[in-house]
């Protein structure tokens, strides 16, 4: 029984590593993810500083920047919280491995001095020779054997104990040196998020100085972006209904043929009868058809973005890959979320997100799909791209490398971000049909 708890014991100490292991390993990557995304806004703001201009973008990329920094320290205190976890854990297994090993010492000390008193020959023979019967000295003797070998496992069996002591003594250490590290760790990024959160209060305040002008500029802003949503929601309208007039279209033009077939069939029958009558055979009453509207062929369907097969696919696959769709540059940060956005007094909409990424980063089609519009406005390009009944939106685009009617895949380059004071940002959209979808719903985490 001390055997299999002791088994037991250590099953569930590796099982529990192997998850805080596992979480760990999350964590860290979750860090990662998150110091380049600070890494690279830092980088622009280093760029933009050269402009004494201060923009709503600037704003904007230091408020996520400082939301990112606190996500970071977030995982570090799940870091530590997940090394104390075990470190206690080691700490009662180390403390049991040591009460069992002086168990199993004691054991053992008892078995040698048992094996001393009886360690002259003669003895083990009169043991065995005092024996009642054949079968009791047979027993007997396999005894002695079995007590030697059972001595000898048991030796091995220590030293192999002290062995996984040792190695838990060894990730105690370890654990306990991590944890002062990640202590220090948390002190240095509370440091700086302190210093962007004093950074911030200035600009806020230079801000609020020069409001007016500001308001101004939020209006141009808002305007512009007004009338690109305006074109974005037309654009998806005439698509809409062209797609509408083509399977309008195709439905009367299969409506046409059935009734072509059906009078070629009539006619068919009326020359056979008269043949019949000519030839003086009794004629065969044809049963006459029932002839029936010929729009009653035409689909009644409210979503002619999907009225097709190949379209309807699509949609779906688009669908089935909620959450997991790839981002449109390879590396960036959200600055601007999805919905209502309140500057000053003033709200407005974002119908999608804004991501600040490196400059002259490439911008790339989130999943396979048809380019529907290419357009420039305002010195800029917006690309649109459609996914079945979906429709995905790329604006800020300094280039593009697609037209209008071609096929493109996922991740495959669509054009080139722009860059205004050293902060390249690309406003991206997701819409079914006109409807605007949260973005950050669609692509992966």
């Amino acid at each position: 029984m001390r055997l299999y708890k002791l088994f037991l014991l250590l099953f569930l100490t590796i099982s529990t590593s192997a998850v805080y292991s596992q979480s760990s390993y999350a964590l860290k990557k979750k860090k990662q993810a998150l110091q380049r995304e600070i890494n690279l806004l830092q980088q622009n703001a280093n760029k933009a500083a050269k402009n004494k201009q201060l923009t709503l973008t600037q704003i904007n990329a230091l408020s996520a920047k400082i939301n990112l920094m606190q996500d970071k320290i977030t995982v570090i205190n799940s870091e530590i919280k997940n090394l104390d976890e075990e470190i206690n854990e080691n700490t009662h297994t180390v403390q049991n491995l040591k009460g069992q090993l002086n168990q199993l010492k004691a054991s053992y000390a008892g078995m040698m001095r048992f094996a001393q008193r009886n360690q002259n020959a003669y003895n083990k023979m009169m043991f065995i020779f005092s024996s009642g019967s054949f079968n009791q000295a047979y027993k007997r003797m396999k005894y002695l054997q079995q007590f030697s070998q059972y001595r000898m496992k048991q030796a091995d069996y220590i030293s192999g104990k002290q062995k996984d002591l040792k190695y838990k003594i060894v990730i105690l250490d370890k654990s306990l040196k991590e944890k002062s590290s990640l202590a220090q760790e948390q002190e240095q990024e509370k440091n700086k998020l302190g210093e962007s959160k004093s950074q911030q209060s200035v600009i806020l305040n230079k801000y609020s100085k020069q409001e007016t002008r500001y308001k101004q500029d939020i209006e141009v802003r808002k305007k512009k972006q007004a009338k690109l949503d305006r074109d974005i929601r037309d654009a998806i309208a005439r698509d809409i209904a062209l797609a509408k007039k083509r399977e309008l279209e195709a439905a009367r033009a299969a409506a046409a043929k059935l009734a072509a077939a059906r009078a070629a069939a009539a006619r068919r029958a009326e020359a056979l009868a008269k043949s019949r009558a000519l030839a003086g055979k009794k004629a065969v009453p044809v049963a006459a058809e029932k002839e029936e509207p010929a729009v009653a062929v035409v689909k009644k369907t409210g979503n002619y973005l999907t009225a097709t097969p190949e379209s309807a696919k699509l949609s779906s696959a688009f669908e089935s890959n909620r959450g997991s769709l790839s981002w449109p540059v390879s590396s960036g940060a959200i600055i601007e979320r999805f919905g209502r956005h309140k500057e000053g007094e003033a709200y407005y909409t974002n119908d999608g997100i804004n991501i600040e990424t490196a400059a002259g980063a490439a911008v790339r089609a989130i999943f396979n799909g048809t380019v529907s519009v290419v357009s420039n406005q305002y010195g800029r390009y917006f690309v649109l791209i459609k996914h079945g009944g979906y429709y995905t939106v790329y604006q800020n685009l300094s280039s593009v490398n697609v037209a209008s009617g071609q096929a493109v895949t996922t991740r495959q380059t669509i054009g080139v971000v722009a860059s205004e004071d050293g902060r390249p940002q690309l406003q991206f959209q997701i819409r079914r049909g006109t409807a605007p979808q949260n973005p950050e719903a669609w692509i992966s985490r």
